[in-house]
């Protein structure tokens, strides 16, 4: 299971550049391999303090995405900043917030991260978030 946040403040949501593999100096949301004997929400805590050394309050389960070609399941919560002290972690190259239309797209680290950017901003627009459930296919190659 990997477990993570949407760290949201006001109209921006924090985002980090990685600095390890997979992906290193893509942007993704905070979140990682869940750990024995925590909850899913005290996961996605503890991966935005250790990647972001960011505070948040975990909100509501928003999008659990099972990528079953590589044995995953991504889930992510969206939670509220509690203040702006936020930085890189070990894991990270670059933490910033993100108004919608700065979102890196092309530089998103996963195709997890950049569905659930899309729902979450689609909800906003509408005025009403719904918890999300989908799943990425295995990537076709030409033959």
């Amino acid at each position: 299971m990997v477990v993570g946040a949407i760290p949201e403040w006001e109209d921006r949501i924090l985002l980090c550049r990685r600095a390890i593999e997979p992906r290193y100096g893509k942007w993704t949301l905070p979140a990682g391999f869940m750990e024995n004997d925590e909850t899913t929400a005290q996961a996605a805590a503890r991966e935005t303090a250790e990647e972001a050394c960011a505070r948040i309050e975990v909100g509501d389960m928003y999008s659990l995405i099972n990528v079953a070609h590589i044995s995953q399941v991504h889930i992510l919560y969206r939670a509220r900043l509690l203040d702006l002290d936020f930085r890189p972690g070990e894991e990270s190259l670059e933490t910033r917030l993100f108004a919608e239309h700065e979102i890196p797209w092309d530089e998103l680290a996963f195709r997890s991260v950049a569905m659930t950017l899309r729902l979450y901003f689609e909800d906003r627009r509408k005025g009403q978030f719904r918890f999300h459930v989908a799943d990425i296919p295995a990537p076709t190659t030409p033959a």
